[in-house]
């Protein structure tokens, strides 16, 4: 029977010494086939056995039965500098209350769930399964940035509404995560950055960034040989805030219209037209596109703002090169002036970090994808309890290898 167990067990070098049945609980008596260990002082082999350990560790289950493994971790003495040792058992770490391929499977159920649910269902406290997220981590998980070539900054909110706020670094050409900083403070992100070295950072070619202007300086200073982008996204987001600020506008001027069949008119317009003007017109269903029609009947001065809208989201997707952007886009600026102020003002003052978006069509959109599971992860992030726990658990999503 015990020969038996050896090859289910399937631990190489361990064999079955015996077993027993407690309360439904398969407890598997353990030792090492060799007979002899290397000292960690001297590297010498030692032969001379000093004491038996025994401690109890959990196990991936068999047929459904939970397993635990009374495993002998023998002491020997070296006989080159006289002092005892323990031997390495390569399943298994010194200290540790579970084996190396039981924490493997228990972060795999984490990674696809909760810390607080994979607890539950393993009948493991909270505590004990972040130990083996941590554990697992330090001793699989590779955040890999030697061929970064394009970086994507951008930030998530951890507590939305409170300006509680992390930056997000992405590799924009694997799609992946690879570092985060706790603030929007650029000492921060400078940490993180200075943390991959001078080298890395000197073949990063472009930096893609929204307007708000707390990065820009610093990727000069840090990345001698990277072109900053505007991420034509944000970009996108500055003029269809001008649009929405308009629209509102006009909502409130119309409270004061004397007119009431004129009032009315106008309300029935304005009602539930903020879709019907800030989505891409390609994208609007068919009622969106019936409230468009009626806005362009009715308010012309808004739908006229609406077709310079998407004449600006044009030009970024149908420009053929950096010329042929620049010069569609300072037509736009000349001839949207009146009506965007605040969009050309902060594009003109970016205007060489917009344009450089013709020359590779460099994005952070992917970061929105990746933006989006990170927040999956901040709201099923029972037992995060503070930054380096979050930041542990969405890298280990990209990037921990597990046999």
């Amino acid at each position: 029977m015990q020969l038996l167990l050896t090859e289910i067990l399937n631990l190489p070098g361990i064999e079955v010494e015996d077993y027993t049945d407690v309360a439904g609980q398969l407890i598997l008596a353990v030792e090492a086939r060799a007979t002899e260990a290397i000292c960690p002082r001297c590297q010498q082999t030692s032969h001379h056995l000093h004491q038996n350990h025994w401690y109890l560790a959990r196990d991936l289950s068999i047929s459904g039965q939970s397993v635990f493994l009374k495993i002998n971790r023998r002491q020997f003495k070296c006989q080159t500098c006289g002092k005892p040792f323990s031997e390495t058992l390569n399943f298994i770490g010194n200290r540790r209350k579970q084996t190396d391929r039981f924490a493997q499977s228990i972060v795999q159920q984490v990674l696809h769930s909760d810390i607080h649910n994979v607890a539950l269902v393993n009948d493991l406290t909270d505590d004990e399964v972040w130990s083996m997220v941590q554990y697992i981590s330090k001793k699989k998980l590779n955040v890999d940035v030697s061929s970064l070539k394009r970086l994507g900054i951008d930030e998530i909110a951890l507590r939305k509404g409170q300006g509680d706020y992390i930056v997000v670094l992405v590799d924009l050409e694997r799609r992946v995560p690879l570092g985060f900083a706790p603030s929007r403070k650029q000492e921060d992100v400078r940490q993180v950055l200075e943390g991959w070295g001078a080298a890395v950072l000197g073949q990063i070619v472009e930096v893609s960034i929204d307007l708000s202007g707390n990065y820009k300086g610093l990727v000069h200073k840090l990345l001698p040989n990277a072109t900053v982008v505007a991420d034509r996204f944000h970009v996108m987001k500055i003029v269809n805030q001008d649009l929405d600020t308009a629209l509102k506008t006009l909502c409130k001027a119309n409270e004061q219209t004397v007119d009431e069949v004129e009032k009315a008119r106008i309300a029935a317009a304005l009602k539930q037209s903020k879709y019907a003007l800030l989505k891409p017109e390609a994208n609007l269903t068919q009622k969106q596109k019936v409230k468009l029609e009626e806005i362009r009947e009715v308010l012309p001065d808004l739908a006229q703002m609406h077709q310079q809208k998407e004449a600006f989201r044009a030009i970024f997707e149908q420009a053929k090169d950096w010329g042929d952007g620049t010069f569609q886009l300072l037509d736009w600026l000349a001839q949207a002036q009146a009506s965007f102020q605040e969009s050309v003002g902060t594009i003109c003052r970016w205007f060489g970090e917009v344009t450089a978006y013709f020359d590779n069509r460099t994005t952070s959109g992917v970061v929105e994808g990746i933006n989006n599971k990170l927040k999956l992860i901040k709201r099923s992030g029972y037992g995060f309890r503070n930054f380096d726990n979050f930041q542990l658990r969405c890298l280990i999503c990209w990037h921990l290898a597990i046999d």
